[in-house]
């Protein structure tokens, strides 16, 4: 996948906006979902592959029990899919990968945590569009009749019922992205959307690898990020907007009051630290 190093504030508005003009619409709308991570050395592994183990069989027992226990009326329908993407938003280990429309979410994500202010940041940029014109034909031919660009659940679950279905469809790996349904305002906030490979073993930063052009990285250096922290809390992009919510207001006001250079110190200090 191509990576791109950029130096300035305007430069990486540049490259994360680029390939955005549709000529068909008129408009800048682009085909690029976003996903921004505070260290360059982070990978696009799942939580699910994270646990370790069989992630089918851990899957399995992780859905059946987060079923089980959530409210009956936690999901506006009981498709799989929609139980994956409830618990994905509320912290399961699961296959799916957090990604948003927006440029700027994703800054936030990169430049969030003080305590890796001292290294490079990333965001990653995938075109669902041409991604998908990759996957099997029944769910190409669900996308063309809506005339849809990505996977709502509904969709999904009309052509893959579960998760052993979706498996099912094609013996090559694929990945689709899916728009969840609007759980709370959380999720309407950050502009949300998930990835989903088909398998749960999959890995997406091997399947990227193996489509290098549907893709790039651009590397946020450190001595930038705090102009793009800055510029993102002037623009009200901050976890008091993202995670609404006095949990979201407490570490808003935590890190926007934080003194400068607690970064570095955070550092510097030993690893072992009790809760904060």
């Amino acid at each position: 996948m191509e990576e791109i190093y950029v130096s300035s504030w305007s430069e990486l508005q540049e490259q994360l906006f680029a390939d955005s003009w549709n000529p068909e619409l008129g408009l800048h709308r682009s085909d690029f979902c976003f996903r921004g991570r505070s260290d360059v050395a982070d990978d696009l592994s799942t939580s699910l592959g994270r646990l370790g183990g069989d992630p089918g069989d851990l899957e399995r027992h992780l859905m059946r029990n987060f079923r089980k226990y959530a409210a009956a009326d936690a999901v506006p329908t009981d498709s799989v899919w929609n139980w994956l993407a409830l618990g994905q938003h509320h912290g399961l280990p699961t296959r799916l990968l957090d990604w948003t429309y927006s440029p700027f979410v994703a800054l936030h994500f990169a430049t969030a945590s003080l305590d890796r202010y001292d290294r490079d940041g990333v965001v990653w940029l995938v075109d669902f569009v041409r991604t998908h014109e990759l996957v099997p034909e029944t769910l190409r031919r669900r996308l063309e009749d809506e005339g849809a660009n990505l996977f709502t659940t509904e969709m999904l679950s009309e052509v893959a019922p579960s998760l052993d279905d979706l498996r099912s469809l094609a013996e090559e790996d694929f990945v689709v992205f899916v728009e969840p349904p609007s759980f709370d305002e959380r999720i309407v906030n950050q502009y949300a959307l998930f990835s989903l490979m088909c398998r749960p073993h999959t890995s997406l930063d091997e399947w990227l690898d193996a489509h290098p052009d549907l893709g790039r990285r651009i590397v946020i250096p450190a001595d930038l990020k705090w102009e793009v922290r800055d510029k993102l809390d002037q623009a009200n992009v901050t976890e008091r907007v993202l995670f609404p919510g006095l949990d979201g207001l407490s570490r808003w006001v935590g890190r926007y009051y934080a003194p400068r250079g607690r970064e570095r110190r955070l550092a510097r200090a030993p690893s072992l630290r009790g809760g904060d």
